[in-house]
């Protein structure tokens, strides 16, 4: 990817610092004139000094002829310490106000992308992105403003040096070019250097989180060495490449050190041979050595450039995230309709692999259709594009005779619930888990303050019990000490009974459709009937898809969807597919696993 999209990237995040970036380039600039100043200050007090000795005075007229340029230099000294000290306030805020803004734009993209996100990064790399890259890139606006105000020291320097004496300024300008080279050169190098390390740091972040989404299945194998070395594969790539950012900034600091020093001899040596041939007066030549130290300050933007580099390199990182696009939705609203769904030759393919190929089907409209097929047939797959949870790479999915593409967001996730596998409860409590995805939101389409806790007037508290109840949750939630107020972290449940909160979210939030992604797996058999019993019950005003694994199930769908590579083998009632002995083998197939 081109490092453009990054540096603008940079550009509206250092924007992003408001007032106190304003503070920040004011101090930094008052700052630099008021360095600008002093030296001239100090010169002139010198050159009085000497002027009061040559003329053997020490009377009154000495101190009236001293006050004035020793206090412009004690004000100039004053005002770049408060420039300093306002400074280093402004670019921390700054800095964290930049910070902010980059991280409320990766989780928001991240969430609006949604599933479609997790098929180019693993969940490591996508925390390490919102977490490490964007704090690297959220210290630039302070890192652009003081390397950009180290330019105004050098200018000024080398104008000020031409006031004094001409060849004082062009030996200045010869040792600011070599230096400029170096900056140019080690910018570049670390710019890739760093890439390479914040490349390493994201590999291991996401084998870590993969290791503890595992932690019970390693403790139990007894392999936490093994796992610990694998996780911790990346670990030389990383030294080499955090070695090879030493080895630049200790080679630029080096040629640095050399130029630098050299520079401010050539300039003495210069002024001290026109001090001697009386083209210079002492004070001149004091502050020629003043000013090729504040020219010579340029040097210093080594560390702010190597800031800048590593920021580049995680703006190009963070902009990796948001090259994956969104899913856009149009403005249809959904006609008055039964929910009936229709699949036309869809085609779905991840990381080259094609997981349904030319599927088509329909879904009538407040039926139940039960999708089966050995693992890997792409049942899971047709779930997910049946409600818009990723989009097929050919074909069309139709709600109600409307496109998924064409509806919009609000009306389509209000029409489509989901239950999954394993479902994660947000809310505070348990009421709020179930109620999740329900409450008011405002004109613009965002929840209001004051209703983030309320559910919305068609989804009173009543609906929601009656949801917990189709789905066998509600007597095991009044059961705890605090019923539905109980926080969902704290709340002791099994496998079983969180799938059951999950399927209550479903229930509640599916206007039209209901789909339900091997979301009864950890039920037991008694309750997967009884939440059958409600799905062809309370439930059959609305049109519900549900993955199965269980003949049961399978038995009280209306019609069966039977997968086979991904691709229709067949369908029709579970009864007449019973008579297929490939169907009665899939069943058997998942018994057995």
């Amino acid at each position: 990817m081109s490092s453009r999209p990054a540096d603008l990237l940079i550009a509206r995040a250092v924007r992003r610092g408001g007032p106190w970036l304003a503070a920040l380039t004011a101090t930094a600039l008052l700052g630099a004139a008021a360095d600008l100043m002093l030296p001239a200050a100090l010169g002139r007090a010198v050159d009085a000094v000497v002027r009061i000795q040559a003329r053997d005075g020490a009377g009154p007229e000495a101190g009236s002829g001293l006050t004035g340029p020793l206090t412009t230099a004690a004000l100039l000294v004053a005002l770049v310490v408060a420039c300093d000290a306002l400074g280093v306030l402004a670019a921390g805020v700054s800095g964290a106000r930049a910070a902010q803004w980059l991280r409320s734009r990766v989780v928001a993209h991240t969430l609006s992308v949604g599933a479609g996100m997790t098929r180019h990064f693993t969940a490591g790399e996508i925390v390490t992105r919102a977490g490490v890259n964007v704090e690297e890139a959220g210290r630039t606006p302070e890192a652009v403003v003081t390397a950009a105000t180290l330019i105004i020291p050098a200018a000024g320097s080398v104008v000020a040096l031409a006031l004094i004496d001409p060849w004082l300024a062009v030996t200045l300008v010869a040792g600011l070019l070599l230096i400029v080279a170096v900056l140019r050169a080690f910018m570049r190098r670390t710019t890739a250097a760093s890439g390479g390390y914040q490349q390493a740091q994201g590999e291991i972040a996401a084998m870590l989180v993969g290791a503890l989404a595992g932690a019970r299945t390693i403790t139990a194998a007894g392999t936490e060495d093994l796992e610990a070395a694998r996780v911790l594969a990346p670990l030389p790539r990383l030294r080499a490449h955090g070695l090879a950012l030493w080895r630049l900034q200790a080679r630029a600091g080096v040629q640095a050190a050399v130029v630098i020093p050299l520079l401010e001899i050539a300039v003495l040596a210069v002024g001290g041979l026109r001090l001697s041939a009386g083209g210079l007066t002492v004070g001149e030549l004091l502050a020629a050595a003043r000013y090729v130290v504040l020219g010579a300050g340029l040097g210093s933007a080594l560390g702010y450039a190597a800031r800048i580099a590593r920021a580049r390199s995680a703006a190009l990182r963070l902009e990796q995230l948001f090259a994956v696009p969104p899913p856009a939705y149009g403005d249809r609203p959904l006609p008055p309709g039964p929910g009936t769904l229709e699949l036309r030759d869809v085609t779905v393919r991840a990381d080259g692999v094609r997981l349904l190929s030319g599927v088509s089907l329909v879904v009538p409209g407040g039926t139940c259709t039960a999708v089966v097929g050995r693992s890997g047939s792409g049942k899971s797959s047709l779930a997910a594009v049946a409600g818009r949870l990723v989009d097929p790479e050919r074909g069309t999915v139709l709600l109600d005779g409307v496109p998924l593409r064409e509806i919009g967001h609000e009306p389509l996730r209000r029409a489509v619930g989901y239950a999954f596998e394993r479902p994660a409860l947000f809310g505070d409590t348990l009421g709020e888990a179930v109620a999740f995805g329900l409450a008011a939101r405002d004109d613009a389409g965002k929840r209001s303050e004051d209703t983030v806790r309320s559910v919305d007037a068609a989804r009173s508290e009543d609906a929601v019990r009656a949801a917990a109840g189709a789905a066998r949750a509600d007597a095991f939630i009044r059961r705890l000490p605090l019923g539905y107020a109980t926080p969902a972290g704290e709340a002791p449940m099994s496998g079983g009974e969180i799938q059951r909160v999950g399927l209550a979210r479903a229930f509640a939030q599916a206007g039209r459709l209901l789909i339900l992604d091997d979301a009864m797996s950890s039920l037991d058999t008694v309750t997967e009937r009884q939440v059958g019993r409600a799905l062809t019950g309370s439930l059959s005003d609305r049109t519900r898809l549900v993955v199965a694994h269980r003949v049961t199930t399978a038995a009280q769908a209306d019609q069966v969807v039977w997968l086979d590579n991904g691709r229709v083998r067949a369908t029709g009632t579970h009864e007449r597919l019973w008579d297929d002995p490939g169907y009665r083998a899939v069943f058997r197939a998942e018994e057995a696993s």
